[in-house]
């Protein structure tokens, strides 16, 4: 049951249950009087007109000299600012869930999708998946038009060593299954895979001999492996920024997992000559650093659920994560000045030319919810230190980098697909007001962000 949802020329067809959500649905646009911060890093222009035709940027310039066509949707951006859509590296479709004494994690195939398209994601890398065939279904359903969600680069389930008690966790037994597992996944259709933590050398060898000359690239949330280590077999990326460095455990055993990483980083300085050598040889090697600050922010006079989404979690989890902040306050000052160390050695590496990318992992905390923690990471961002403008480019051009499609995403500049988010405010003046998104379009098609927010209140925890 589709119907033609575009004008003339275009093929994007959306269900009804799609094109409910669209607010601006038209081949010709004209976005006028914006401020934008394309992406690119340069210092936001004042007054722009943004034109759009049949899903792509066709031209960006000031509302003097730009023409708008006749017969095109005209959108007066006075007071607003135009943003890319993010491009984000460290996504789920799958949220904490435990089973009995169990960590354990379930699919929220309905809420998440939604959730990253109305919090201005138009494109996301599942930074690890738990069902695979699922995440591979919905980016195609997405792209029919049957879902409202962002593009997808899915990335494999987890290649991990036998180790901890988590029903949904993939497993691997050595580098041959590793290897076996990647090309088993590749040949499906995931185009990323991700070492986790108690993945050895080998382990890694293996995946990065069949993945690169498919070029297909390899990422890790890792403990056995150093960062140092990483680089120098290959991996492409690191997440969680320096939180799961193992580089400086005393006396680290080889292909062991120690448990006192986090001992480690609380005591070594912020300043240290370690760290800047390890930042410098990352560079070196063009390991690129994803930045998950919201999973590891602190509870203490901070948000129940970060970006402010409490509303989107079922009644039954609303008083889990309630109940939690309360327990936590006044009781995570280590937390605090390890998460106040991780945001300077975050800002070190992309001062040393380092390609440092945005992500939210809404997973290991359950205050971590799609869309509102994306948001949340631009705040936090700058709360590191950034101007808007840079964290603005972490979170747009920087990933579109990383995936090889900067020539297509990422910035708003003419030619380039059209994927915006309008936000009603200022972020240069105020970078929470980030949380004021009205359209975020994708591939030209514009959707009401605070409507579909709407939609999947209660919903996260139940799909």
């Amino acid at each position: 049951m589709l119907f033609l949802a575009l004008g003339p020329g275009q093929a994007q067809q959306f269900t009804p249950q799609v094109q409910e959500f669209i607010a601006v649905n038209a081949p010709s646009v004209a976005l006028t009087d914006a401020k934008v911060i394309d992406g690119t890093g340069r210092p936001a222009l004042l007054h722009q007109t943004v034109l759009l035709q049949n899903g792509r940027i066709t031209q960006v310039g000031p509302v003097k000299k730009v023409k708008v066509p006749a017969g095109a949707q005209v959108i007066n951006c006075a007071g607003k600012t135009l943003i890319p859509g993010f491009v984000m590296l460290h996504e789920h479709l799958y949220y904490t869930m435990p089973a009995g004494p169990f960590f354990n994690i379930a699919q929220m195939p309905y809420s998440f999708p939604r959730l990253y398209l109305a919090g201005g994601v138009t494109t996301i890398r599942t930074a690890g998946s738990i069902e695979p065939q699922t995440d591979l279904a919905i980016k195609r359903l997405v792209g029919e038009g049957k879902l409202i969600g962002p593009d997808m680069d899915v990335t494999a389930p987890y290649i991990e060593e036998p180790s901890m008690d988590i029903p949904a966790l993939n497993t691997v037994k050595g580098p041959e299954d590793a290897a076996a597992t990647t090309r088993f996944w590749a040949d499906k259709g995931c185009t990323s895979f991700k070492m986790y933590m108690h993945a050895t050398r080998a382990d890694l060898a293996a995946v990065v001999r069949e993945a690169h000359p498919r070029n297909l690239k390899i990422t890790g949330h890792l403990c056995s492996i150093t960062y140092r280590e990483a680089a120098e077999i290959g991996i492409d990326n690191l997440e969680h920024g320096f939180m799961a460095s193992a580089d400086f455990v005393a006396n680290k055993v080889a292909d062991a997992c120690e448990p006192n990483v986090r001992q480690s980083l609380l005591r070594l300085p912020q300043n240290s000559p370690e760290m800047k050598s390890l930042i410098n040889f990352l560079v070196s090697k063009k390991v690129a650093l994803t930045s998950t600050l919201p999973v590891f922010e602190p509870y203490t006079d901070r948000e129940v659920v970060l970006g402010g989404g409490l509303e989107a979690l079922i009644p039954q989890l609303q008083e889990r994560e309630m109940a939690t902040w309360k327990q936590n306050q006044r009781k995570d000052t280590a937390s605090l000045r390890l998460f106040k160390k991780e945001m300077a050695w975050e800002k070190q590496f992309y001062e040393a030319g380092g390609l440092l990318v945005s992500g939210t992992d809404p997973t290991g905390a359950g205050r971590t919810v799609a869309g509102y923690a994306n948001r949340r990471q631009l705040e936090l961002l700058v709360e590191a230190g950034f101007t808007p403008v840079q964290a603005i480019k972490i979170s747009t051009l920087n990933g579109a980098i990383y995936l090889g499609r900067e020539k297509q995403i990422g910035t708003i500049e003419a030619g380039k697909q059209a994927d915006l988010v309008l936000i009603n405010g200022d972020l240069e003046k105020d970078i929470r007001q980030v949380r004021q998104m009205e359209i975020v379009f994708k591939n030209g098609v514009g959707f009401d962000s605070a409507k579909i927010l709407e939609s999947v209140k209660g919903k996260v925890g139940l799909n």
